[in-house]
Formats: C-alpha cells, structure tokens, sequence
C-alpha cells in the first residue's frame, strides 16, 4: 500500500471513530434518528478504512464509494443539524470528508502495485 492510500484509510478511521462520539453523544440526549443515522455512517467508513489496508488494489473504489455516502449522510444531516454543536460538526468534518473524496478522486494506483497486491 503506497502512503497516500495508508494515510487515507488511517484519516477514514478517524472520521468513522468521530462519528461514534457524535452517535454516542445522541444517544445520550435522546435524539436516536440522529445517532442511528450517524453509527451507520461511522460504521461504512470503519468497514472501509479496514478494507483499503487489507485490499490496496481496490483501496481507491472502496475508498471513493464509503465517503460519497458519507458525504451525502453528511449533506442529510447538516439539513436537520437543529443545535449549533450539530451544525458546527457537520460544517467542520464535510470538508474533511470533501477532500478525501477529491485526493482518491485524483489519485491514480500505479499498475506495478495493483498487480503486486494481487498476489
């Protein structure tokens, strides 16, 4: 796995592991939509940093697919942010979420490690 990619999923990791707290922190004050809505979130972006470190061929598409939904989840949710806390969560991590998709966007997986990673 080049490093852009490992420093991708180690940065989708943290995104997933924000969205736990903010999950948790729902669920704590009784807004359950909001925190079911956000543990799924949370849960692709883990299942997708997981699959990038094991699956660096397809690292990329993994990658590019969890955080489009994210991304939308995100768009969603900052529609129905109804606190300022929510609001400035939503507007703080979108354009973290924004950027990892334009960087795998343009990154390309040289051929040589594509099919190294096959075998």
């Amino acid at each position: 796995m080049n490093q852009l990619m490992e420093r991708i999923a180690r940065l989708t990791g943290l995104e997933a592991a924000s969205l736990a707290v903010a999950s948790a922190l729902h669920f704590s004050g009784h807004a359950t939509d909001a925190g079911i809505a956000e543990a799924i979130i949370g849960a692709v972006l883990l299942a997708g940093a997981v699959d990038m470190r094991r699956n660096p061929a397809r690292g990329r598409t993994v990658g590019l697919s969890v955080t489009v939904f994210a991304t939308a989840g995100f768009l969603v949710g900052l529609g129905e942010a109804a606190t300022l806390p929510e609001i400035a969560y939503h507007l703080t991590l979108l354009p973290v979420l924004v950027v990892t998709m334009v960087v795998l966007w343009r990154h390309r997986t040289p051929i040589s490690a594509r099919s190294v990673s096959r075998t």
